[in-house]
């Protein structure tokens, strides 16, 4: 008598009709283009006062415009201002920003200006960190608030998804970002449907948030550092060493941020703590000089297009002292996002790298050193990986970050993250 065969059970999740995608395509595509016109609306608004605070203001009283002077009194006045505002301003512009990562909670709309305001005014006076977290944040708060009144039908965790990778395709000029950023926050949840089914409308918002910001602000990533043709056994060493360095660095701050950020919570009030963090932040940066302060995109371009201007020693205090200044901003209440001043720190590693060793090619030295100080720092793999080619742009490179990729997430996995819970333990 034959055996009966058992039924095979079905592995595959079943794709989700076009007839229930297609609805999202609109709302996506304009949840993309607003949340990009918001990032460029802060980011525009801060490059004006940051001209008027450290070039028009210190040239009208005669004062250098990076004197030791001036880069104090800036500091100290940006953690009096932003303190201010985290003080009065309704909703406190946000939760403690060292609680927070790409993945926004929900504020509510009263909120939403006073992080707006708080972020405008970090990143005009200097301190090291970038838009992305506060940007995010509020561009999640508006879209879930607008969405709920119009499309109520539309579940709010799908304001969320479309929100952040709207934001993440406009910081970066690209919807690749933003779809990898998404693939990845999905990993170990339930989906419902195939993975492309998920990410269809967030890749559609992060497509919107991308050509909106390449169409008003021609963005790029691309340092323009002389490529690498032929890769030898020289160059797979030296991207997987400077990785790992880069990774041991910032795992050195990561261990210190809870307790950098419980000192400075020690002084309880905003008043207090960001005036402090800021006369700190203006130490360092007279110490590391103009270089070290802001967010560390355009000045990582200077460095780049200059890679023989410095000595080996000059670029090693560059990368400590903004390793520093992030740790700071980060722990002292500063609204801002940590990937920027990262990218400037692993850019600066690298090449102090090829300083040491002039056989370590500039690009590769910048894209491992890049490479490694985002994998400590975010805990983002596919971010740290596509930051970090792209600002080489070079496919024998992108091979070689593969492999560097793998000992540096060694050196970062299971160990604390930079990331904080609400009692100000480590996220794991």
């Amino acid at each position: 008598m034959a055996q009966e065969t058992a039924p095979q059970t079905r592995t595959t999740a079943p794709a989700t009709p076009a007839r229930a995608l297609l609805p999202l395509i609109l709302p996506a595509l304009a949840v993309g283009v607003v949340a990009s016109l918001i990032l460029l609306g802060v980011d525009t608004a801060a490059g004006q006062l940051e001209k008027v605070l450290w070039q028009n203001l210190p040239d009208a009283l005669g004062i250098g415009r990076y004197s030791v002077l001036w880069i104090f009194v800036m500091l100290t006045a940006t953690g009096i201002a932003v303190g201010l505002v985290v003080w009065k301003a309704p909703g406190h512009a946000g939760p403690d920003p060292a609680t927070t990562g790409l993945q926004a909670q929900t504020l509510p709309p009263v909120a939403l200006p006073g992080l707006a305001l708080a972020a405008g005014l970090m990143l005009a006076g200097g301190p090291s960190l970038g838009p992305e977290n506060p940007i995010i944040a509020v561009n999640v708060g508006l879209a879930v608030w607008l969405g709920g009144r119009f499309l109520p039908r539309l579940p709010g965790p799908l304001w969320v998804a479309l929100a952040e990778a709207a934001t993440i395709g406009a910081l970066f000029g690209t919807a690749v970002a933003a779809a990898l950023v998404i693939s990845e926050s999905l990993a170990g949840r339930p989906m419902r449907g195939l993975l492309w089914d998920n990410v269809f409308a967030p890749l559609a918002a992060g497509a919107a948030g991308a050509m909106t910001t390449t169409l008003v602000s021609h963005p790029t990533f691309d340092l323009h550092l002389p490529p690498v043709d032929v890769p030898d056994a020289g160059d797979l060493l030296a991207v997987i060493v400077v990785a790992s360095v880069g990774a041991l660095l910032g795992m050195c701050a990561v261990r210190a941020f809870p307790y950098v950020h419980a000192a400075f919570h020690r002084l309880r009030h905003p008043m207090l703590m960001l005036p402090v963090g800021g006369l700190v932040l203006g130490a360092l940066g007279v110490l590391g000089g103009p270089l070290t302060l802001f967010k560390g995109l355009d000045q990582i371009h200077e460095l780049a297009g200059d890679p023989e201007g410095w000595t080996a020693g000059q670029f090693a205090v560059m990368t400590v002292v903004k390793l520093a200044a992030l740790l700071v901003a980060a722990s002292c209440g500063f609204r801002g996002g940590r990937i920027f001043p990262s990218v400037f720190i692993g850019g600066a590693l690298g090449l102090c790298a090829h300083a040491l060793v002039p056989a370590v090619p500039p690009a590769l030295g910048v894209a491992a050193g890049v490479l490694g100080m985002l994998l400590a720092v975010t805990r983002q793999g596919w971010v740290s990986l596509f930051t970090a080619s792209v600002l080489v742009a070079s496919p024998t490179i992108l091979t070689l970050l593969c492999i560097a990729t793998l000992p540096a997430w060694l050196l970062v996995t299971g160990r604390p993250q930079m990331q904080l819970r609400p009692d100000g333990t480590a996220v794991r």
